[in-house]
């Protein structure tokens, strides 16, 4: 099994700054950085369709709106483990009572 080689933002910035400023052609930037032309074809594609500036986030790096998300599900947990203790509380004290 081989390992999936993985860019970094720059890196791939450079190589697409190497065709769109510098006028190269993919296919030479591609060979003599030693990657697929497909591959560097993609990131040009992605590079221009990005409006955000949220192109090559890398692992990890999360949109405004994943954030937001993912905090909205933490506190969900939150919310829920709490209902459920205080569920848990009024059974308990309703025993007590008796």
């Amino acid at each position: 099994m081989t390992v999936r080689k993985q860019y970094t933002k720059e890196f791939k910035l450079d190589a697409i700054s190497l065709v769109l400023d510098q006028g190269c052609t993919a296919t030479e930037v591609s060979r003599n950085l030693e990657i697929n032309a497909s591959m560097l074809r993609r990131w040009i594609r992605e590079y221009q369709q990005d409006d955000a500036g949220q192109a090559f986030r890398g692992n990890g790096k999360l949109t405004l709106e994943q954030e937001e998300i993912r905090k909205l599900k933490i506190r969900i947990k939150r919310l829920e483990m709490e209902k459920r203790i205080l569920k848990e509380a009024t059974v308990f004290f309703a025993k007590e009572t008796k």
